[in-house]
Formats: C-alpha cells, sequence, structure tokens
C-alpha cells in the first residue's frame, strides 16, 4: 500500500510531556500527586492575569490581532529594542520550529549538543532537515568547541540552550564569545533562554543585553515559566530586522491567541511580582542541590528551574520508584532524570522518595 505520510518520520520519537498527575493518582489509588516534570512555576497564575484573560475571553469570536502589535511593542519597550525586531508566537518551541523553516532547507543541516531540548530534533526532521548532535561535556554542558569544529558548509542553524534542558548546565560569557567569533556569519545561532528569569550566576550572560544586536542572532524567549503562562502558549523572539520579516513569513497566522496576548500584557505588569518568584525558586533549587549531593548525587549546577540526576541507565527505574510514592519527575532514559522546583513541600517529598529510590 501506498503511504499517505513521510517514512523518515517512522524513526522520528514523539515529544513526550511530564506524565499526567489524574492518571497516577487513578493507578495508585491515592488522592493526590505531585508533578515535578514539566518546569512549570507552581504559585499559579501572576496578579491581573485571570482578569485580563476573563474580559478578553468576552472577543474570543474574533480573530487576534495578527501582528500583536500591543504586545510586540510591550515587549520592545521592555528590552530596549525596535519593535520590527521582535515576533510573538505560540510558545518559544513554535518559534524555534518556524525559525528552522526560516532558514533550511530538506539536507540542510541544524546543529545542537546532545542532550538537549528534545523538540530541537523533532522540529528539525519536521522541515527534512539533518539534526547534528554534538555530544555534552563530561559536567553535561554545551561543548561549544566541538559544536565550531561541527559547522559544515550545509549548517544553516545552531541552537544553544542557555541554560540547558534538560541539565540545568549554562554557557558563561568567555566561551560564548569564542564560540560566535567562530560561527560563519551566514549561520544562524538561536539563543535559546526560556529559563533566563532563574539565572543567579551572573557571568552567565543575558543574550538580550550582550548578543541581540549580532546579525546572524536570535534570541528567544518564553512566558511558560517564571511568567507562569505554560497553560496559553506565549513565547516571542528578538532577531534582526530582516531575520523577522521572514520569520513573520513562515509564522502561522494567528498563533498568538487573543488571551494570550491579553495574558501576556497582564503578566508584564508584575515584574516584580516575578522576580520575588523566582528568588523563592533559586532558593529551593540551591536546597535541593545540596540535599541530593548529600545523598550522593553528582548534581551540577543548575541556573533553571530543575535539576539534573545524571543516573544514566538507572534513570526509568529511579522515576517508577519515585511515581510510587506519588511524585512524577521526568526521566531520560539511558541518561538521567530532570525533576522541576515546586513548593517547600513538594521539594521535601521528592527529597524523601529520591532517598528510598536511591537506597532501594
Amino acid at each position: 500500500m501506498t503511504r499517505l505520510t513521510r517514512a523518515d518520520l517512522d524513526a522520528l520519537p514523539s515529544y513526550v510531556p511530564g506524565r499526567n498527575v489524574a492518571d497516577l493518582v487513578r493507578e495508585l489509588g491515592i488522592a493526590e500527586a505531585i508533578k515535578l516534570a514539566s518546569n512549570e512555576v507552581p504559585y499559579g497564575p501572576l496578579p491581573g492575569v485571570v482578569e485580563a484573560v476573563t474580559e478578553a475571553a468576552r472577543g474570543m469570536h474574533r480573530y487576534p490581532d495578527l501582528a500583536a502589535l500591543q504586545l510586540r511593542d510591550a515587549l520592545a519597550e521592555r528590552y530596549g529594542v525596535a519593535a520590527e525586531r521582535v515576533v510573538t508566537g505560540c510558545g518559544s518551541v513554535a518559534l524555534a520550529e518556524v525559525l528552522v523553516k526560516a532558514t533550511c532547507m530538506p539536507g540542510d543541516e541544524v546543529l545542537y549538543s546532545w542532550r538537549s531540548f528534545e523538540a530541537y530534533p523533532i522540529i528539525a526532521a519536521g522541515a527534512g532537515a539533518t539534526s547534528i548532535r554534538v555530544p555534552n561535556t563530561g559536567d553535561h554542558g554545551h561543548d561549544l568547541t566541538a559544536m565550531a569544529a561541527a559547522i559544515t558548509d550545509r549548517t544553516r542553524l545552531i541552537f544553544v540552550c542557555n541554560p540547558n534542558n534538560p541539565t540545568g548546565t549554562a554557557v558563561r560569557k568567555p566561551e560564548l564569545d569564542r564560540f560566535l567569533a567562530a560561527v560563519p556569519s551566514d549561520v544562524l545561532v538561536v539563543l535559546d533562554e526560556a529559563y533566563r528569569e532563574l539565572v543567579t550566576d551572573p557571568t552567565v550572560p543575558d543574550a538580550l543585553e550582550t548578543y541581540a544586536d549580532r546579525r546572524n542572532v536570535v534570541v528567544l524567549r518564553t512566558m511558560s515559566k517564571a511568567w507562569g503562562l505554560a497553560g496559553l502558549r506565549m513565547g516571542y523572539l528578538v532577531a534582526q530586522p530582516e531575520v523577522a520579516t521572514a520569520v513573520r513569513k513562515v509564522l502561522t497566522p494567528f498563533s498568538t491567541s487573543l488571551v494570550a496576548q491579553a495574558a501576556a500584557l497582564a503578566a508584564l505588569a508584575q515584574e516584580q511580582e516575578v522576580v520575588r518568584r523566582c528568588g523563592l525558586v533559586t532558593a529551593e533549587r540551591d536546597r535541593v542541590t545540596e540535599a541530593l549531593r548529600k545523598l550522593s548525587v553528582d548534581v551540577p549546577d543548575s541556573q533553571a528551574n530543575f535539576v539534573w540526576l545524571p543516573l544514566g541507565d538507572r534513570a526509568a527505574a529511579f522515576g517508577a520508584a519515585c511515581e510510587s510514592r506519588g511524585v512524577i519527575v521526568r526521566p531520560f532514559q539511558p541518561d538521567g532524570v530532570r525533576v522541576t522546583i515546586g513548593t517547600p513541600e513538594e521539594n521535601d517529598a521528592f527529597l524523601a522518595a529520591a532517598e528510598a529510590a536511591l537506597n532501594a
């Protein structure tokens, strides 16, 4: 029988989200479970966001502003860039997909560290591009020297996830400076900063402040994490005008929804609350890291809202053991386990489950 879809997609893994809480509750017959698998911030919507969404929903029978002009202008003012350089989309992952579409023809190469964001190989394959994966360093970070050496005349786009998902490690300014200097001017570098608001290490550069004026650099951000809009899908990028124009041409029309635009505008008015909440998360991140190291887990320093347990081929068993105690984490077999930082009570429950799993 003649195929109706591309044969090469058979070998492509599907994106795996964190397990559904209701499924585990039903399976174990327990009252509730804790989900620390999807890098969500645990403190609920920011003040004013629910009200903004409710009001915007009254107009849901109308299309949203295609260009998201009010939101675009607000983001441009916040970051001190020209509005024409800002593009919004349905989460940063959707914009990453559009960037591949805007740069790659079938057979062109997309280069990234591995392990890194699991969507990268999926969106590369979706555009018919070839993934070039460069192994992480021994301390679970980007090997930028090896990545620079892997660039060929087919390389069209490079993802640098900083901080890296799922390991939490971050690239510092001197090494990123050297890397960008080594990248040819006709290769687009996407600095994926989904977790930028959680960075506490001053040597990790803010790409919007440091690199956004480079012609071949795109800075990618999301409002799903620190800004609490994961369920509404809101991302944005800052690029040079020629790149931003090309991205808009292949962006799915009206993909920045009416309610997402309203929610983002309301959230941007709560910057100090975001800073406060991020402080709570990073303090707990440090506490959880220290506790895991006392359990003899070699947890790398994280600059995101999660920690990485490099358990190798024990990852799946550890994840199952945590689930048996009502705590959902995110195994990446056979490399390690990513655990989102929750509330202090949620983190205590995880640490108890982790100790039991590691001592089993």
